[in-house]
Formats: C-alpha cells, structure tokens, sequence
C-alpha cells in the first residue's frame, strides 16, 4: 500500500547522551525515515560472549563485525574485517587471517588484532551458559602479531571458517568489554554496518548507518527500528495495524496460511529454511527421561504430521532427523526407527524397561501461542496412550533459556535456526559436548564420529560419518525432531529489499532494506 511519508531534513551536529548507544559526533541525523521492522526473536544479551540465540545473532550480524560473513545465499564465508582468511599447512589446525588496516569501533577507536584476540578469549573464559562457546569446542588458543590473528586449533576441523562468520566471532572493543564478565547496560561497541541508537530491552532498537563502517557490505543502509514483541499473537496486532513496515519470525501459522488467498496489499517473500524444532529431552540422572527406554517410548508415540496440519497449518513439514532436508549428510533415521505413531510399540518398551505408567513429567515451552498450541497437541497425543501425564509450563524467552540450561525441565520443545549451512552446526551444538541445549547428553561414539566429520574440507566426504551419528541420535534419543519449516518475510508495498533477511545463512541483512 503506498504511503506519504513525511521526511524531515535536519543539518545539524547530534550527540546522543551516555546510556543510549555507541555513537560518534556525526555529520548530521539521517533525514530518512526509520523502516521498522517487527519480530518475536528478542535479544537475550547485547555481549557477544552472552547470548546464542536468533534474536540476539540477528542484531550482531549488523552493529558488530566477524572476520569472515557469508554473502546472500552462499554457503562459504568471504572476508569481512579481515583482508584475507586460510588454513596454513595441510592439517586443518591452524587458521590465519590479516586484519584490515582501515577499521575502527563505533566509538572511534582503531581495531587491532588484539581486539579479535580478545572477543575470542572472552568467550572461552567467560563459558556462558547460554553464549556461543560451543561453537569453539576445537579452539585452543589465539595468538595476535600485528595485523595477523592466527587459530591454533586441538584438532582439524574443516567448519572453522563457517563458525568465526557467525556472531560467536563478532569482534568487541576490549578497552570497554570486561575480560571475565558481560558487559551491562544498552551499550554497544562494535564496527559492524550500523550504529546501535536507543535501545530498550525486549521492546525497540534503533540502527543508524555507520559512516566508518569498511568491509564485506557495499551498500550503506538507510536507519531501522527493529520492534520486539512477546508473543507471535503481538505481531500480528502490529502488521494489521501496520504499525511495523516489516515482519520477519514469527508469525502464527494461521496468519501465513491465510495469505495465500488474501488480497491484501503485501510483498510476500518465502524461502526454503533450514529452521527446525525438537523435542528435547533432560536426560540427567534421577530425571523421568533418563532411561532410554521411555525416550524411545515417546518417540515411538509423537505423530508429527498432526502438529504440522493442525497446529501448523502446513507451514511446516514433519521433520524425522537431526539434520533436515537440504543439508547433505541428511537422513531419516527416527522415521526407520519409528515409521508410524505406535503406542503399543511405546507400551512394549516402557513394560521390558520394567517403567512404572504413567510416566509423569513436565512439558516446557517458550510463552508464545504457537509454542502453546504445539505443547497442547504433544500432551494430547501421549496421554491419549494412557502411558504418560503430561504437565505443560511456560515461561518467557530469557528466562526459558536460563531454565532448561540449569536443568529445570523434564523436557521441552525448542527451534533451532542454522548459523551456516553445515550439517556440523545441526551436530554439535545439539548433541555434541556441552552442546547448547544443556541436555546433559553425551555420547562418546557421537563426539567421536564428529570430530571425524571435521578433517573433510570435501564436505560430501563426511556424509557417511554423519548419517550415523543421526542413527546413534535415533538409538539414544535425546531428543525427537518435529518439524522443518519455510521462512516468511512480509513487507508493505513501499518497502525493497526484504527477501534479504531470508536467505538460510541466518544473517538479517537490515541495510538492503528500502522505501521504494
């Protein structure tokens, strides 16, 4: 729908006040008008070294700079703060990158191999509980000389390149991030696209391009406000309205599948995703899931196609893997394993396992009514067996996070958004060591066979190595997936450049957004 917007020009010199943002004294306010762009994938930490999550990646991807960054729709990094990045030698453990000589941070501070040195250690010994140090499982140390960073890797591991592109390499000013603890506040240093202006938790951020920005992106884009909101319910209040110009994750599924036939004035952009969902399951011992038995008795059970119509609306397609659809290596293992709902397979296993039924525990969820309405149909399908007595809880998103990394429920559902198209980032940080989820999962024969994927730089190489660890996952089930899905973006009609927030490298490239 087209609109008239009021674009007011302003000359003179803007220095915002301490506590809103890292800004410099710039040659004047953008006379643009904000696009503002809604999502319900909230920021968990404005610290690199402190969040691992969609919604807090998204903003980093665009205030902070990584080495290397993927380009739209590639699956290899290219440089970004660096000059140039590659392995030195044959055996994949050491990586070198030269840092470009023209960056500086937001405050306009000079960035230094130093700076990379110390983003990487941080998050190393800073070991948040819900920070990207999982990613760096094989990363032994950081060495600075000059304008050199140099990777000494414990073992080879051909995915290096992908993981320092995500937002675990986002590069921080280390004269202002403290070396063992996050930073607090709604500051941010960084020398990424864009400058972050006000910011209120769980609520608004504002971007203004950033004028010292030198790298990978050579389009300057024009000022954002990206919008948070609670619930994908909220969301939708705000794009009728059309409070926000923008819609990116997650609308409900009600809402998506409805604008096939809808006449509503809308750019609609859709993508093949490699988001997925999991149940996942708190197997510590003393826990109703630790016997593997009454993990496989629920695997046995869930019927993935009724959560994808009925909940879903088919906006999602059922999920029988670790790895999903369009990533090699992919398989089906838990539909070999478990190729129909069965309850009396699930009542056969719980009975040899000598398991008390019902099986009580507690169902988990973000406090969203997608993930509620998910929650209500996977207690319906296992206690309709009469083997299980599902209580359903929900919590807000932080505090979620924080709950089932300490261990607080049974079980619970979780998505999960690729940071690069590589089956190892759909392995490891799920079901690796110290895998992400907080599980208490371990497997020695699943950590062996990945650390096997990793000495392939051909890729197609480890496919056999990984289509058995998706085997072992079926076996052990720490977790049962449930669905893959696609990505909608929605704009208004005077809005170009939103396809770009959607392309399956997990990046939310804000500055190719712009009024027609």
């Amino acid at each position: 729908m087209p609109s008239i917007r009021l674009r007011i020009f302003v000359t003179c010199l803007v220095l915002l006040v301490a506590g809103v943002g890292a800004w410099r004294l710039v040659p004047s306010e953008d006379p643009r008008t904000p696009i503002t762009v809604g999502t319900t994938d909230v920021v968990t930490s404005l610290d690199p070294a402190g969040a691992y999550d969609a919604g807090s990646w998204a903003l980093y991807g665009n205030v902070f700079q990584s080495l290397l960054t993927f380009r739209p729709g590639a699956a290899t990094p290219v440089p970004d703060a660096a000059e140039s990045c590659a392995f030195t030698g044959l055996n994949l453990q050491t990586y070198r990158c030269e840092l470009r000589e023209d960056l500086t941070f937001g405050n306009g501070r000079k960035v230094t191999a130093e700076d990379v040195k110390y983003s990487f250690d941080r998050v190393l010994r800073i070991k948040s509980d819900v920070g990207p140090r999982t990613l760096f499982t094989t990363l032994r140390s950081v060495t600075a000389r000059g304008r050199s960073v140099i990777f000494n890797l414990g073992s080879r591991d051909a995915t290096f390149p992908h993981k320092i592109a995500t937002g675990a390499g986002s590069i921080v000013d280390r004269t202002v991030y403290p070396a063992d603890s996050l930073r607090q506040g709604g500051t941010v240093d960084g020398s990424g696209p864009y400058l972050l202006g006000k910011y209120s938790p769980g609520v608004s951020a504002t971007l203004r391009p950033n004028p010292g920005y030198r790298g990978a992106v050579t389009k300057r884009g024009g000022p954002v406000v990206i919008r948070y909101f609670e619930g994908s319910e909220q969301l939708a209040a705000a794009w009728k309205d059309r409070s926000i110009d923008v819609t990116h994750r997650q609308l409900p599924p009600s809402v998506i599948a409805g604008l096939e036939n809808s006449k509503e004035p809308v750019r609609i952009d859709e993508a093949d995703s490699s988001e997925i969902r999991n149940l996942v399951f708190n197997v510590r011992k003393g826990e109703p899931f630790a016997k593997k038995s009454v993990r496989r008795a629920v695997a046995a059970v869930v019927d993935r196609a009724a959560i994808a119509t009925t909940v879903h609306k088919a906006t999602v397609e059922p999920l029988y893997s670790l790895v999903p659809q369009g990533i090699s290596g992919h398989s089906t293992s838990f539909f070999d394993a478990y190729p129909q709902p069965d309850a009396e397979l699930a009542a056969e296993l719980l009975e040899k396992a000598g398991v008390e039924t019902p099986v009580r525990f507690t169902l988990a969820h973000r406090d969203d009514s997608a993930a509620a309405a998910e929650a209500t149909e996977l207690r319906r399908q296992l206690e309709r067996t009469g083997l299980f007595e599902v209580r359903v809880t929900a919590a807000e998103w932080q505090t979620f996070q924080k709950g089932y990394a300490a261990g607080r429920y049974d079980a619970y559902t979780v998505g999960w958004l690729p940071d690069f198209p590589d089956p190892d980032n759909f392995v490891q940080p799920l079901v690796g060591r110290d895998s992400t989820l907080r599980s208490g999962y371990r497997s020695t024969l699943v950590d062996r066979l990945i650390q096997s994927t990793r000495q392939y730089g051909d890729r197609g190489r480890a496919s056999r190595d990984f289509r058995s660890i998706q085997n072992a996952v079926a076996e052990d089930v720490p977790l049962v997936p449930l669905w893959q899905k696609k990505d909608y973006v929605l704009s208004s009609e005077d809005v170009t450049g939103s396809q770009y927030l959607s392309d399956g490298t997990g990046i939310w490239r804000l500055w190719e957004l712009a009024w027609l």
